[in-house]
């Protein structure tokens, strides 16, 4: 399930229950813990977009996807967001797992909802 591409350890998360809660033990789930140059390589190609992001999610079918998680762009921005970095990446892998679920920030509403739902499950799951 986790994949780390990174020279930096893995935040301490238990990924899988994390994922079984949100999605469900059925969900095929590849979370890949990457670097800027390949953050950057996976926006530029999939959404036209130049330079890393903190997260990409990809649905690969109703009960799989993948979700790419940008290690070094996650710490810069908990520092400046005064977050520390386990949760702010935990928060990160929950926005993901909603996307793969089907929740999307396109519009207001749809932010608005979304944003509970990330808020609902970064407090059950802290």
């Amino acid at each position: 399930m986790l994949k780390n591409l990174t020279r930096t350890r893995a935040p301490a998360i238990k990924w899988e229950s994390v994922k079984n809660k949100i999605l469900s033990r059925d969900y095929e789930l590849e979370l890949i813990l990457v670097g800027d140059r390949f953050m950057s390589e996976l926006n530029r190609k999939y959404r036209r977009k130049t330079g890393p992001t903190n997260i990409l999610s990809f649905a690969l079918s109703r009960l799989s996807g993948q979700i790419f998680i940008d290690i070094p762009f996650s710490r810069r921005e908990s520092k400046k967001l005064g977050a520390p970095l386990k949760r702010h990446i935990l928060y990160l892998y929950i926005h993901g797992l909603l996307h793969l679920k089907g929740f999307d920030h396109k519009n207001g509403k749809e932010a608005d909802i979304m944003k509970k739902e990330e808020s609902k499950w970064l407090k059950t799951l802290s």
